[in-house]
């Protein structure tokens, strides 16, 4: 539903305010939260945070009072970021968007990032009440706090509209209102649940002291990530509209990436925690290979459609008001890009978690600077010959790069880090499918014709196109044995318990 509504709160966004000076200033400011949040929301903080937690949950180790500690010592630190944020703003917005200097943008993201950094406080406790929720088994609370930071905003937009309000205002202000009901959202679902967590000064104990020893490694780490998307923004500054239409694009394919690949891997990693905490070696083997074998049935046919139809998809969702069939056109070139990497960033997700589950986030900080300097060359590198592609082009090659160093590292955890003989049975079958899919969709296309574009028809037209895509894959992958449709129901009734 997070999902679902988030595409929808870009479908209005580029309705209302669409590619240009507003949309650009408006993602570099509200990257600057998000890009610190990886760091102390579900980034490194959690990496280290669950698997400690879940251990101590499952031994009945007082995991109150850890989490307590953590919650009041990650406090302290994100009022100090957020003080020094709002002061320096514009040195911040200058080192990630270069390319707005001298122009109206800067000035647009400097006041804008100033209003929505505070949400950086917010989220990031929220993700470590929803960590704790995770390790305790209760997901649904957590996996809906992001529903409400879509619905808040997706009101703002309409309001404004229909007020004579200023939408880019409205949009701003609704981040950190959002921020706070997040927070009060997975706090009462924690207490509900039993764990209470008490705010108080920081101690600094010795599972602090080891949680930071764990947790620094692993912000190194995406400190390394978080650089590649400056590189990208950077690059993507210097050109008109392009942060924009880079947007527009990451959006997309976040759609199944965040639904499939990071739903699975929030799942996973308390659960290898809890196996491996118990020496189940077969059981921890189990979940990750059901876990890859989930997310790949679900993620590569997802890929294809995102390479074989973005004009379709980016026309019919993001082309009215504001944006144009010029916007759609560059934002289809972004798509298909990506649509290349989102197996790659799917993969990640369940990789990372074997090294995070046994407390090792060094191993997984030193491919990260490996991929950092693989997409820093590319975005750089190809900007001659690709423009403002070429960020895009880096994301995707840098992605598969960490998924193969992540793979090759995998290799020492013995079997219990390997696909069981059931998903390589099934592995190719789903390829076979996927590709199967993947025709239909460019004959179904090239049919359809351009009635993607004439607005009393492209919501039918795209309907169609998306159905005799899961008719195709679903049916195929049923002849070949590629999945059955009843595991997976059975899987869905169990998480959803």
């Amino acid at each position: 539903m997070s999902r679902v509504l988030g595409l929808l709160r870009e479908i209005i966004l580029f309705g209302v305010i669409g590619p240009g000076p507003v949309m650009d200033a408006f993602v570099a400011a509200f990257r600057l939260p998000n890009m610190f949040r990886r760091f102390f929301a579900e980034g490194a903080f959690n990496a280290a945070f669950v698997p400690m937690f879940s251990k101590k949950y499952q031994a009945g180790d007082d995991p109150n009072l850890f989490a307590s500690d953590a919650l009041n010592g990650l406090a302290l630190v994100l009022l100090a970021l957020t003080a020094v944020a709002m002061i320096f703003m514009p040195a911040l917005v200058w080192a990630t968007a270069g390319g707005f200097g001298g122009t109206e943008r800067f000035d647009l993201a400097v006041g804008f990032g100033r209003i929505m950094f505070p949400y950086i406080f917010f989220i990031s406790l929220a993700a470590l009440f929803s960590g704790v929720l995770n390790a305790g088994g209760h997901f649904a609370a957590a996996a809906a706090a992001p529903v409400v930071l879509n619905i808040l905003v997706i009101a703002a937009l309409i309001t404004a509209k229909f007020t004579g309000g200023q939408p880019v205002l409205y949009l701003v202000w609704s981040v950190p209102v959002a921020g706070i009901a997040q927070l009060a959202l997975v706090w009462h679902a924690a207490l509900r649940a039993g764990l209470r967590l008490r705010l108080g000064r920081p101690r600094w104990t010795k599972d602090m002291r080891r949680l930071v020893v764990i947790a620094v490694p692993a912000a190194l780490a995406g400190g390394v990530m978080q650089i590649n998307l400056v590189v990208g923004q950077q690059v993507a500054s210097s050109f008109d509209k392009a942060v924009g239409w880079l947007y527009g694009a990451d959006r997309l394919y976040q759609l199944p990436l965040g639904v499939v690949g990071i739903a699975i891997g929030i799942v996973l990693l308390p659960d290898l925690s809890r196996k491996l905490k118990a020496n189940d070696t077969s059981g921890a083997r189990a979940a990750f290979s059901r876990a890859a074998e989930i997310s790949l049935a679900l993620t590569l046919p997802a890929a294809v459609a995102l390479c074989v139809i973005p004009l379709p998809l980016v026309s019919v969702l993001f082309e009215r008001g504001a944006t144009t069939a010029a916007d759609s056109a560059a934002m289809a070139q972004a798509v298909a890009i990506y649509g290349l990497g989102l197996p790659a960033f799917m993969l990640q997700k369940l990789l990372q978690p074997l090294f995070f589950a046994r407390e090792d986030t060094r191993t997984p900080f030193r491919y990260a600077v490996v991929s950092m300097i693989v997409n820093a060359a590319l975005a750089i590198g190809l900007i001659p010959m690709f423009g403002w592609l070429a960020p895009a082009i880096a994301t995707s090659a840098a992605g598969w790069a960490m998924v193969g160093l992540l793979a090759l590292g995998a290799r020492r955890f013995g079997r219990e880090a390997q696909f069981d003989a059931r998903l390589r049975t099934r592995l190719w079958r789903i390829l076979a499918a996927s590709a199967a899919m993947g025709v239909v969709l460019f004959l179904c296309q090239a049919l359809a014709g351009s009635s993607f574009r004439v607005v009393g028809w492209r919501y039918l037209a795209l309907s169609g196109l998306i159905l005799a895509g899961i008719v195709s894959y679903v049916g195929v992958a049923q002849v070949l044995g590629a999945f059955k449709i009843s595991e997976y129901r059975a899987a869905l009734r169990r998480s959803s318990d």
